[in-house]
């Protein structure tokens, strides 16, 4: 993975970038690269608080790498603030910003004031992992994931299950034989889970003492 710095906007902003290669494939929400199929790298990319731009896709196709097909995140977090966090052979990275936590089920209609005009996510997850995967175990490994988050900002005290947009990608190599799991309790799934939820909960606390007051 490496960090990377542009100016855009009049103000220096972050990438992480992980380049897999051949031989990889991917599930994501991410706007550019999003759905289940092969991918070789990922880019998360900060962007101004305010981001107002029309053309998302776009723009991280501009910024990632020429060759091959990726996902591309983007996120008003602070990137080179990012946490890895471990567990047997799972790999979690997580860019945490918590300005305006959302509950998932709001009221019809709420709206929420501080948001930016492009809801750009502000909780963005990275999961790899050594083995295949259906693609059902796929869908089920990103539940997992959001699960963990979710307990991740309960336990911190944030009112919310994530905010407006969050983004995450879950990376499987093609080659071996497919697990058909990936809930909270089959053995790559609880992996998943504890690497996300600490990836999580760790952003969340450093995030608190550096914007609430």
């Amino acid at each position: 993975m490496k960090l990377s710095y542009r100016m855009e906007e009049g103000a220096r902003l972050g990438s992480l970038l992980w380049e897999f290669g051949p031989g990889w494939r991917m599930i994501s929400s991410a706007m550019l690269g999003g759905g289940i199929g092969p991918r070789e790298w990922v880019l998360n990319a900060q962007v101004v608080a305010g981001y107002a731009r029309m053309d998302p896709v776009d723009h991280l196709a501009s910024l990632g790498p020429r060759d091959g097909a990726g996902v591309g995140m983007m996120t008003a977090a602070s990137v080179d603030r990012y946490v890895r966090a471990a567990d047997g052979g799972v790999e979690a990275y997580a860019t945490v910003g918590l300005r305006v936590p959302t509950w998932a089920a709001a009221p019809e209609g709420h709206v929420d004031p501080e948001l930016a005009p492009m809801r750009v996510g502000t909780i963005n997850l990275v999961v790899v992992l050594p083995v295949a995967m259906t693609d059902a175990a796929l869908v089920n490994v990103v539940m997992t994931v959001t699960e963990a988050k979710t307990q991740a900002l309960v336990e911190t005290g944030f009112a919310g299950t994530g905010t407006a947009s969050d983004a995450v990608c879950v990376a499987v190599p093609v080659a071996g034989e497919e697990e058909v799991f990936g809930g909270p309790r089959s053995e790559w799934g609880a992996r998943v889970a504890r690497a996300a939820h600490a990836a999580v909960r760790r952003g969340a606390e450093e995030w608190r003492p550096r914007h609430l007051k």
